[in-house]
């Protein structure tokens, strides 16, 4: 009986429900955990009052709440009452609604349809070397820059590319040698290259065109 129960339950854990298997991903990244309500009303409060260029204790001596309570409101560590909230909304110049505005499923987008990615002109833009930035990021600790990078007919190699953050380089058509630091690599369509920016990287020698590749590039947010 007790063998049957082990392998009874060896099978549950190898067996994840419907729901459990819609959330797995092949990615580590940890799960968000669910915000609260009140972490969620927090941060709407943090940012009106950030988008009118209030203090904390602006706030507070417009609204009639006390600093340390409305630390506490913006942390998310307290409830705040229907009075409270009513003070703030009129405070801020929005409705009571307005404050609960991101507890809707509302996350940052950038949406960029084919060929209208913005042309930018970078370093290697004299090299022959076009750079479409496919979207931005729009807020978080980390800034993502994703480039379609065309090397043009008439692109020179250059190799003298260095910033910060990482970089992740996927090729799509044509053939290319790509220097990073001490090393390089042959990319065809397929391929992809993964390294350290801060070290001299770009192309070295233009086997086979066209050429293109995604380039994203990840680098902490100056604050």
């Amino acid at each position: 009986m007790v063998k049957k129960a082990v392998v009874q339950r060896r099978k549950a854990v190898a067996s994840p429900t419907k729901r459990e298997s819609v959330l797995l991903t092949g990615s580590s990244a940890p799960k968000d955990a669910t915000p609260t309500l009140e972490s969620e009303i927090g941060a709407e409060v943090r940012r009106l009052r950030k988008s009118f260029d209030l203090t904390v204790s602006e706030l507070g001596v417009a609204s009639g709440i006390s600093t340390g309570m409305l630390s506490k409101i913006e942390n998310g560590s307290i409830s705040p009452s229907l009075s409270t909230l009513s003070a703030l909304a009129k405070a801020l110049n929005v409705p009571i609604a307005g404050l609960f505005r991101e507890t809707g499923e509302q996350r940052d987008c950038s949406f960029v349809k084919a060929g209208t990615g913005v042309r930018i002109e970078r370093r290697g833009t004299k090299a022959g070397h076009m750079y479409d930035l496919l979207g931005h990021s729009l807020g978080g600790e980390v800034t993502v820059e994703p480039y379609l990078i065309t090397l043009k007919a008439d692109a020179e190699p250059y190799i003298d590319f260095r910033h910060a953050g990482v970089e992740f380089i996927y090729m799509l058509t044509g053939k290319v040698r790509y220097r990073h630091a001490d090393r390089s690599y042959v990319l065809e369509p397929g391929d992809s290259l993964f390294f350290d920016a801060a070290g001299r990287h770009g192309p070295e020698e233009l086997i086979k065109a066209p050429m293109t590749y995604l380039s994203i590039i990840i680098y902490p947010r100056r604050s």
